[in-house]
């Protein structure tokens, strides 16, 4: 526990320093291994198991007495778990944490948390520290096959107490060893998928509601059998409950149950204000998505039970909430307590959603005239707090809620302009590279884990598949996902810490084909979830897989080429260049037809040749194929689906952008707008407050729908929300690190204003333009040290000619912009049969 005193001064380019600031503390935590004499410690016999199989919670005890003669000038609790855990000193919480140490690839690293507890301390008489620790992602079952004990069979904690007293230098420590006791928990069983069961008369024998700990038997304890992983200090903010909602509204089930609605789907749990039921009476929470057919919609949850029970004790209960488990839900179906009830009846103020998640920096931010846009931006804000809770999940509510790479490497552009992504991200990437590189006897070495951290290593020969399946999009998360982080921050040390993943993806990895391309007999993920892809596979789209996978494969070579430019790695940097120049002739050789056509005729392979810039620009090639043709087929059709949405996961996130990028404006602006089914907004309209899995989850009609993969919680469709921070906003970085921004709204009458504000490592970069009538006007700020290109409509326009005409580049301040916008903007039409719309 070193605490070292600083001061600094600031010195600018060519200015006098600053003058010295006051000396402030810094303190560091356990920087070494031999810095800790915790063991981690489990009980002694083998850890109770519950009916199920699952692992019973506990609780670990350690008494001991501080002198009263010596005043505390510090103390400090590190602790970390196999499970989760959560901390009590002298019957009160430490810290705000929930989840704690949240979810790594626990065999290979272990995130420990440092707690502030000097004020919990009592000089003078007996301390009782009490560690609850449950299942957690070390235990619990984990995706669709439910497997338990993923990591170790022992559940486990491992904690040290350094106390600081005036006058020396020597600490009071108290840590975990074979001296501490232990005993089964309050909570009977608790798992992430299936919920909690809580014994609030078992609490009270232990202690929980008051001091006579002695009334059950605690257990010696032992050092755990399993290997703790090399202890390392979290990047990424915690989770924390960060916000708290009051039910909207209650309703009736067909069945005559109360079902509360909060109005919003969260990842988060209930908390219970107060409640009284007799001894042994049960109270039952299943927690869910959405109501159908006036029931709760648990279908989409699969095997997940999403469910929390009280036993009561016959006296008060108040601010319960469980402690190892998380849900996704918008609303709770209620058994065994009514609106009638005499003692504490349920009504509004009986229950709270507390809304979970790792508690990020808000940095974006965006609104403009259409309150349905709105509505999509904030959908996308709020899967993103429900999918982020200690690493990027897909879902929060089924049984899944993996940290799937394909799903980030797509919505990443997104996320790290919402929020300040860096840490959470990082110790992701962390994870990924430990995974990649497992030595597994199942596993290919390099070879990027379709989720991270990856919990399916060693199945069975049946699920085998799941280890050999290398495949674009996903495997490119390991090139891509830093390559965005460090277009944000500037931080070169995120590439220098990646580095090796990414070569070991693109060297010895990607299965490719005598072309250089990928291996055309390898399954490919491809356009996931394109809406006209059959139920039970997915991943046959319009599309072809493999195509999706070369264009990805193509960027991803590019990327690392700037990477390794970027690093100083010149060898490197030649290597990938050629090999980038290479690809893209065989692609072109490969897709793109004698006629100058792109095969396949997609969206979103025309997105994505577009989006990439894989087409033939050298107009002596013997290819006739042009960027500008490719975008005229990809307008025809979009303008031949009648502007419905036919884009999966891949296509969705490059659709918009691709557009823009052709200067087809009015046409990216009709496909946000689009009322057809389904459409970018069609979830919106059917009353959404986060993004949808498929763009049709909830049908017309308010049917579920039927496939096995239904989540009303995912954040991969929210990759459009990029296009509207960049073009639609109008801002973007120019350079690493947004030093150099370029401000370019794409201006259409179908909107009238629109604002997007982002805090950059420079400061805040703002851009609010309107139109009135014929005139346009734009505010933009500019923070200090950097510049910006400003690109007005008239001038963008004239680049939609074909003109050779720049923006003007300001410096930092705050400048207003006024010009005339005389664009009719006239609506795209769609091609439809004669009998139009109607069916025949």
């Amino acid at each position: 526990m070193a605490s070292p005193m600083q001061r600094f001064e600031i010195q600018g380019a060519t200015e006098e320093p600053s003058n010295w600031s006051d000396w402030s503390m810094v303190e560091a935590a356990l920087l070494d291994s031999h810095d800790w004499a915790a063991s981690m410690i489990t009980i002694k016999d083998s850890v109770p198991l519950n009916d199920d199989g699952s692992a019973r919670p506990l609780i670990f005890r350690k008494r001991f007495f501080l002198p009263s003669n010596r005043t505390i000038k510090m103390a400090r609790l590190y602790a970390t778990s196999h499970g989760v855990y959560f901390a009590r000193l002298n019957n009160k919480s430490v810290g705000d944490e929930c989840m704690a140490p949240g979810w790594q690839s626990y065999n290979k690293r272990l995130h420990y948390q440092v707690h502030d507890v000097g004020g919990l301390l009592l000089p003078g008489v007996e301390n009782v520290l009490l560690l609850d620790v449950g299942p957690g992602w070390f235990a619990s079952a984990l995706s669709w096959v439910c497997r338990r004990f993923v990591y170790g069979t022992e559940l486990g904690i491992l904690a040290q107490l350094e106390v600081q007293f005036d006058g020396t230098d020597e600490p009071f420590i108290v840590c975990t060893d074979s001296s501490w006791t232990a005993t089964t928990s309050a909570i009977l069983s608790s798992e992430i998928y299936n919920g909690e069961v809580y014994d609030q008369q078992r609490a009270m024998e232990i202690g929980r509601a008051h001091d006579e700990l002695s009334q059950v038997t605690w257990s010696e304890t032992r050092v755990s059998n399993i290997a703790v992983a090399p202890l390392t200090s979290p990047n990424g903010p915690p989770v924390r409950v960060t916000e708290r909602l009051r039910p909207k509204s209650f309703l009736k089930s067909a069945s005559g149950k109360i079902i509360i609605d909060f109005g919003q789907n969260i990842a988060g749990r209930l908390c219970i204000r107060r409640l009284l039921k007799p001894a042994g009476h049960k109270v039952t929470f299943r927690h869910a998505e959405v109501v159908e057919n006036d029931e709760l919609g648990t279908g989409p949850l699969r095997t997940a039970e999403a469910k929390d029970t009280v036993i009561c004790a016959g006296t008060v209960l108040t601010d319960w909430h469980p402690n190892f488990t998380f849900h996704g839900f918008r609303f709770v179906e209620v058994s065994g307590w009514s609106e009638q009830d005499a003692e504490t009846p349920l009504t509004k103020d009986s229950v709270v959603a507390e809304v979970m998640h790792s508690d990020m920096r808000r940095t974006g931010w965006f609104s403009c005239s259409n309150d349905e846009v709105n509505q999509l931006h904030k959908n996308t804000v709020w899967s993103m707090r429900g999918n982020f809770l200690s690493v990027p999940t897909e879902c929060p509510s089924r049984d899944e809620r993996l940290g799937w790479t394909g799903d980030l490497n797509l919505f990443a552009p997104t996320a790290t302009f919402l929020y300040d992504t860096g840490g959470i991200l990082g110790d992701w990437l962390q994870d990924l590279y430990a995974d990649q590189m497992d030595n597994h006897k199942n596993w290919k070495q390099g070879m990027v884990p379709l989720y991270v951290p990856n919990c399916l290593t060693g199945l069975g020969p049946e699920d085998e598949g799941w280890h050999h399946m290398q495949n674009g999009v996903w495997g490119d998360a390991a090139v891509m996902v830093p390559f965005q982080l460090y277009m944000m921050t500037n931080d070169i040390n995120i590439l220098s810490r990646q580095y090796d993943s990414m070569k070991q993806y693109l060297e010895k990895v990607v299965r490719r084909g005598e072309d250089g391309l990928w291996d055309p007999y390898q399954w490919q993920f491809g356009d996931w979830l394109d809406p006209s892809a059959p139920p039970n596979n997915s991943g046959r789209g319009r599309t072809d897989g493999t195509f999706v996978a070369d264009c990805f494969l193509i960027e991803s070579t590019e990327r690392m080429a700037f990477i390794s430019e970027e690093l100083q790695k010149s060898d490197d940097f030649s290597d990938f260049g050629a090999a980038h120049s290479q690809l893209l002739m065989a692609f072109q050789a490969k897709y793109v037809t004698p006629a100058g056509l792109l095969a396949p005729d997609t969206p979103t392979a025309h997105a994505l040749a577009i989006a990439f810039d894989l087409l033939p620009s050298d107009e002596r090639s013997h290819f006739v194929a042009s960027e500008q043709a490719t975008a005229a087929r990809l307008s025809r059709a979009l303008r031949f689906d009648d502007f419905c949405i036919s884009t999966g996961f891949v296509g969705t996130a490059f659709l918009l952008p691709s557009l823009t990028k052709s200067y087809q404006d009015a046409l990216a602006y009709q496909m946000l707008l689009s009322r057809s089914t389904p459409s970018l907004l069609y979830p919106v309209r059917m009353g959404a407050t986060t993004t949808w899995e498929r763009w049709d989850s909830l049908k017309p009609d308010g049917r579920i729908n039927e496939a096995s993969m239904t989540s009303f919680n995912h954040h991969a469709l929210g990759s459009v929300t990029s296009w509207l921070h960049e073009s639609v906003g109008g801002i973007k970085p120019d350079r690493p690190g947004w030093r150099n921004v370029l401000i370019e709204p794409c201006v259409n009458r179908m909107l009238s204003y629109a604002e997007i504000i982002y805090e950059s490592v420079y400061g805040r970069i703002e851009c609010r333009w309107k139109l009135d009538g014929n005139t346009f006007s734009m505010d933009v700020t500019v923070p200090p040290n950097a510049r910006a290109c400003i690109v007005l409509p008239e001038v963008r326009d004239k680049q939609a000619q074909g003109l050779e005409v720049d923006g003007c580049w300001v410096g930092s301040g705050r400048y207003h912009f006024k010009s005339e916008y005389t664009r009719a903007d006239h609506p795209v039409e769609a091609i439809l049969p004669p009998w139009g719309r109607s069916s025949f």
